[in-house]
């Protein structure tokens, strides 16, 4: 019984306090650039390739998303398209807010292309896109 009443107490309080129910997708007031940094940061793991590496092979935190060397120098397959470098994303500049999220739920750049791979063609959600955007556009 009391976990029903727990239940019940927690379906009511979504519904009036809207910041506990969008706490888990970032949706409350400034979450959304929180939600984007999770995104970056902790899965997809944009700073592996878009941020250059010291002598030792650790990231340089001081340009954090500024461009770097692609870690992987080769395609995997001879003749393929390669990007040899991962441009500057912290500020996502060049990229309208539509264009951002364009990138991130279709795959298609601010130029109409399909980034070179290693870059994958990403199939974010709106919301995710829109909170990754607002992310990098934060980073300026």
């Amino acid at each position: 019984m009391r976990a029903v009443k727990s239940a019940l107490f927690f379906c009511a309080a979504t519904v009036f306090f809207p910041s506990i129910r969008d706490a888990g997708t970032g949706a409350a007031a400034g979450g959304s650039v929180e939600r984007g940094k999770y995104i970056v940061e902790q899965v997809a793991m944009c700073g592996e390739c878009h941020t250059p590496r010291d002598q030792n092979g650790r990231l340089v935190r001081a340009e954090y998303l500024r461009g770097a060397p692609v870690p992987v120098k080769a395609p995997p397959y001879p003749g393929m398209k390669w990007a040899i470098k991962a441009p500057a994303i912290a500020g996502l500049s060049g990229y309208s807010k539509e264009q951002g999220v364009r990138l991130l739920t279709e795959g298609i750049s601010a130029n109409g292309r399909v980034p070179d791979p290693p870059m994958p063609r990403f199939r974010l959600t709106a919301a995710d896109a829109e909170a990754v955007v607002a992310y990098l556009k934060s980073l300026q």
